[in-house]
């Protein structure tokens, strides 16, 4: 006799064979992390095949017969929840993505991940780009066989952007970046002619120890839980999640830059917020992940710009800094730091960027990946176009490949269609903040006694708490009124920086 399965009972079966996945994935992110802080060089040809045997098994249990026959048979069913539903429809929409890509194209991207990630480190060491260009090349036809794989429209760079921002295109992407192109020189401009701010306190000496030290109260202060998470020091600044119950940060130290560590610490931290925030009751299911990239980013940049960068903050904060440098900062006042640290100057470096000119970063990028994805450039030819473009809508160039190509770890990770999500993520900062203080009384009032519990937990009960539930457009919509509004990071950056530059 053959009986019927109840819905719980195909969906307990789904959610062992999601969350069997997810320990995978997470097993490989945790060598993964440790391939960035602490593994030795010569460990990465094997750590390599270890994340492709990882990367594999993940895939192919996502992508069996039995497990989209489960999928379907549960998409009949109406004795489930909303939220069941939810992951349910979600994770249709996942295996059918997955499904175009064969397990063995899997394992080599893992590999060559891998390869061009050791590369990467190489070519900074010797400040040669020559030395990562020809496995850049190798992980842009990959890349390229990705999106053929998945299928699009228009532009192939449309099938690598859904991965990190579902419903995303180049003509999304273009229509945005015409608005920073046509909105932002116009505040650049009047900064340049303004009288320029003083920040060459932060060139000074400042000991690694007490900058460490100093980040871990701010991390603390913002709601960052060490007991499900840690801090750690890498070549480039990172947040990886293995669960909402660990979640781990990296930022990286310059004694004579002290703008190097503490932003990063704190963008870090926005990221690592919203992953200890999502439900750990969802582990490994889509309500139990980011909703985006870009709403990801949007947190990083809330904490590091609206917070980080606000007055507010540092009424609280600067003097426990002057605490840790009194050398250092005994001539400098609060509202001298608050300038200095919003000082907008056309810089190489995205990392370090401002908050004007740091979308021009952003926007070259975007240009540089279209290009290489539709095979309009070349990895060896890429400082050029780089240069160029830098010359094109900053006024500078890069004196080497550091500064140049070879200062983001991105593309070495496969990670093309990632960069649009930076500003994305602070155009939705912009938002979200704006209603937060509108919503929470006496929040900036809070801010200013070191007080972060009322934004946090309005960032869990808006965000946080909904997972993958929507699209970054419909979260917005759903927390705003209204969705992604760059006139609102407009006001918001016009403001701010006409008190800084006292310009009109």
């Amino acid at each position: 006799m053959n009986i019927r399965k109840s819905g719980k009972e195909l969906y307990d079966q789904y959610k062992e064979v999601t969350q069997k996945a997810a320990d995978i994935n997470n097993a490989a992110a945790v060598l993964g992390w440790d391939q960035e802080v602490y593994m030795p060089e010569k460990g990465f040809e094997i750590r390599g095949r270890q994340l492709a045997t990882l990367a594999s098994l993940s895939h192919e249990m996502l992508t069996s017969e039995s497990y989209g026959k489960l999928l379907q048979e549960l998409a009949t069913r109406d004795d489930l929840d909303e939220q069941q539903k939810a992951n349910l429809r979600l994770s249709l929409e996942d295996y059918t993505k997955d499904k175009k890509l064969p397990a063995s194209f899997v394992e080599a991207l893992a590999q060559q991940t891998s390869a061009s990630y050791n590369a990467w480190l190489q070519s900074r060491k010797e400040n040669k780009y020559s030395i990562y260009a020809p496995e850049l090349e190798k992980m842009i036809g990959l890349q390229k066989q990705q999106a053929d794989l998945f299928g699009y429209e228009g532009h192939p760079y449309n099938a690598l952007l859904d991965e990190y921002e579902k419903g995303a295109n180049v003509a999304l992407l273009d229509a945005v970046f015409y608005n920073v192109r046509n909105e932002l020189p116009k505040l650049l401009d009047k900064i340049e002619k303004a009288t320029q701010v003083n920040d060459s306190f932060f060139s000074r000496h400042y000991p690694k120890q007490q900058q460490w030290d100093f980040s871990m109260d701010v991390l603390k202060q913002m709601g960052y839980d060490f007991e499900a998470g840690r801090q750690d020091i890498s070549e480039h600044p990172f947040t990886t999640s293995f669960a909402p119950t660990d979640v781990r940060v990296t930022t990286r130290v310059n004694e004579n830059d002290y703008a190097s560590l503490l932003w990063s610490s704190i963008h870090e931290g926005g990221h690592a917020l919203y992953e200890q925030g999502l439900p750990v009751e969802q582990y490994g299911l889509p309500l139990g992940a980011a909703a985006s990239l870009g709403v990801h980013e949007s947190q990083s940049r809330l904490w590091e710009n609206c917070v980080g960068r606000g007055q507010h903050f540092w009424k609280y904060f600067y003097p426990v800094l002057q605490r840790y440098f009194p050398q250092q900062l005994q001539d400098v006042t609060v509202v001298d730091f608050y300038r200095g640290m919003n000082k907008v100057q056309p810089s190489l470096i995205r990392t370090e960027a401002d908050e004007v000119t740091y979308h021009f970063h952003v926007l070259i990028r975007y240009e540089v990946e279209k290009s290489l994805i539709k095979g309009e450039l070349h990895a060896e030819d890429l400082p050029e176009m780089w240069n160029g473009l830098y010359k094109k809508h900053l006024g500078i160039s890069a004196t080497d490949d550091k500064q140049g190509v070879l200062q983001d770890v991105h593309w070495s990770h496969g990670m093309f269609g990632y960069f649009p999500t930076y500003s994305l993520g602070s155009f939705y900062a912009a938002q979200y903040y704006q209603k937060a203080v509108a919503d929470i009384p006496g929040l900036e009032m809070s801010m200013e006694q070191g007080d972060y519990t009322g934004l946090l937990q309005w960032l869990r009960t808006n965000i946080h708490q909904y997972g993958r539930r929507y699209t970054s457009e419909e979260l917005c919509q759903r927390v705003t009124g209204r969705g992604l509004d760059f006139t609102v990071f407009m006001n918001y950056i016009n403001e701010k920086y006409k008190g800084i530059y006292a310009i009109d």
